[in-house]
């Protein structure tokens, strides 16, 4: 092998690393309010993926429900505060690296199943009072089975080179000041993870943003909620169905976005009435064909 393509090799295993944002000698160490946590907790759906299947009890964070997907079937971690099988004995800085950057504190890179490529924009306050929070719910032992993938996409390193054509890590308190309705529909809601289609890698289409497409799963087809879809609907139909989970023809939504209402119902009005705002902001994009 030449010098040069031993070069070329190594610039990329550089460029594709797991490189953690943070550091145990950074200031979001600083202690978190448990209180604010819980509000944080609800607007990213955190119980939706994360609570153990077959038990009522959405605070059990257990994992274990399978994601399916055209790369194989991913199993949602347990991130309870068990110390062994949870992330009990994980540190606020730990959580952080997963959330903003999308690597584990074993130093590995997380599937973008792991909606971090939202989660980057949040801000430190969040990530601290998340973590406050998270530690105050019940432990719960066991691990999920290891996620079932084909046996190309279970290379994690090949990961980093997915995030240097895909993810854009931004600043933990990049959106903290920024307008409240954009930072819990496109940071803490994560709605385009959903509400979009996906290129053959995975990776958002950005001319889909919001317009909806094939759910993720592969069983059904998700909604456009932009203003070519929803464009009749007002700011207090969507904060309504937001709550109620009722749309403005007295229908109901239904499959994965019924847990998403179960979480926004639970934020205060004013938080509803932003996404709603933000929702009515979007631009009319068409939505794609199945």
């Amino acid at each position: 092998m030449s010098i040069g393509a031993l070069a070329a090799i190594l610039g990329l295993l550089v460029l594709t690393a797991a490189v953690p944002r943070f550091s145990s000698e950074d200031a979001i160490l600083a202690s978190g309010n448990a209180d604010r946590g819980r509000i944080v907790f609800v607007a990213a759906y955190c119980s939706s993926c994360h609570a153990t299947p077959g038990q009522t009890d959405p605070l059990k964070l257990g994992g274990g429900l399978a994601l399916a997907s055209p790369f194989g079937t991913f199993r949602v971690p347990n991130i309870s505060s068990d110390p062994v099988d949870g992330i009990g004995s994980w540190s606020v800085v730990d959580l952080a690296n997963a959330l903003v950057a999308g690597v584990s504190p074993a130093g590995q890179h997380y599937y973008p199943a792991f909606p971090y490529t939202s989660y980057t924009g949040m801000s430190r306050e969040d990530i601290q009072d998340l973590y406050a929070y998270l530690l105050t719910l019940p432990k719960v032992s066991g691990k999920p089975p290891p996620h079932d993938l084909a046996i190309p996409f279970r290379l994690r390193p090949a990961i980093g080179f997915w995030k240097l054509l895909f993810f854009k890590e931004g600043a933990a308190e990049a959106r903290s000041s920024a307008d409240r309705g954009t930072y819990l529909s496109e940071t803490l809601g994560h709605c385009a993870e959903c509400h979009s289609s996906r290129n053959i890698m995975g990776a958002i289409k950005p001319a889909t943003k919001f317009a909806g497409g094939v759910d993720p799963e592969g069983t059904g087809f998700v909604p456009n909620i932009t203003p070519a879809r929803i464009g009749d609907w007002s700011q207090g139909d969507i904060a309504t169905v937001l709550k109620t989970g009722e749309t403005p023809a007295h229908g109901r939504v239904g499959s994965s976005m019924a847990d998403v209402v179960l979480n926004t119902a639970e934020l205060p009005q004013s938080d509803r009435d932003a996404i709603a705002r933000f929702v009515k902001s979007l631009p009319p994009r068409p939505t794609p064909h199945p």
